[in-house]
């Protein structure tokens, strides 16, 4: 599909990429090189592959929407939030079902929230798109991890001044008590936040005539829930003229399966996944 086009960049942030030495500024309180808190092994050049992308594709790209997962410190899907039944820390990438709540194998630090944590976890589940994974404390608002990758950003501000346009940001994740893989809505909205239900000024904006290109981290988690849901959700652009731009985004370690699973659905529903290189 050749240009013109719209890109939507998904959560290209520095805690989701394997960044080299080069791109970790030294943390000014401990004077460490900084570290990348949920790193998705390829990211790193797939964002550099997009960054060229963006400069080389330059006025052919009608507009670009960045979105940026955004997270508390504490948070459902956080060890901050989570001890095993016997008070133990519980390590990242642990998964905790409504059933072990209830065992007490799990307990939320906090006793109070117990009944609304597993009515989450209850309905979480009974959705079936996914299960609790306890991620790392990642993309906290206000730090370097929630940052754009340096390349992208630079590459976007390029952008902005030879288009005079500006990037269109999208935050996702504040809620505490929900995920939120996707842009467009939270895996369970919350009653009391609007910001967790369907992001209708976005699809609206996304769900416009013409080319869609789908780059960012990661294929197997945000990138998937987001491209499901608008998939799902739009009226007007047609999946055919949607492309996953497959070089510019990796799953996480451990759920390739995932990322294949997602592109042969989206392939079965005539969304393109080709290369960036592809386009030019």
């Amino acid at each position: 599909m050749p240009l013109p086009a719209e890109l939507l960049i998904i959560d290209a942030q520095n805690d989701f990429c394997d960044l080299p030495p080069s791109h970790r500024p030294l943390d000014p309180l401990t004077g460490q090189a900084l570290e990348p808190a949920l790193p998705v092994p390829g990211a790193h050049a797939d964002l550099q592959r997009l960054a060229g992308f963006i400069r080389a594709a330059g006025a052919g790209l009608t507009g670009i929407t960045a979105t940026l997962d955004s997270h508390h410190r504490v948070d459902i899907a956080h060890p901050t939030f989570w001890v095993h039944g016997d008070g133990e820390a519980v390590a990242p990438f642990t998964e905790i079902t409504a059933a072990q709540v209830r065992s007490g194998a799990y307990r939320p630090r906090d006793a109070q929230v117990l009944p609304r944590a597993l009515a989450y976890l209850d309905e979480l589940e009974a959705r079936g798109r996914y299960k609790l994974m306890v991620w790392p404390v990642h993309c906290e608002i206000g730090t370097w991890g929630h940052n754009l990758h340096a390349d992208v950003q630079a590459a976007c501000a390029a952008w902005e001044e030879r288009t005079l346009q500006a990037v269109r940001y999208a935050i996702k994740g504040t809620n505490p008590w929900t995920e939120h893989y996707s842009a467009l809505q939270a895996e369970v909205p919350d009653p009391q936040d609007p910001e967790t239900g369907l992001n209708e000024p976005l699809l609206r904006h996304l769900d416009r005539d013409g080319a869609l290109l789908i780059a960012g981290q990661a294929s197997s988690h945000c990138v998937r829930a987001t491209t499901e849901h608008l998939v799902q959700h739009m009226s007007r652009r047609r999946p055919e003229d949607i492309v996953l731009l497959s070089d510019c985004m990796s799953p996480v370690n451990g759920f390739a399966a995932q990322q294949q699973a997602f592109f042969d659905a989206m392939r079965a529903r005539g969304v393109q996944v080709a290369r960036s290189t592809e386009l030019l």
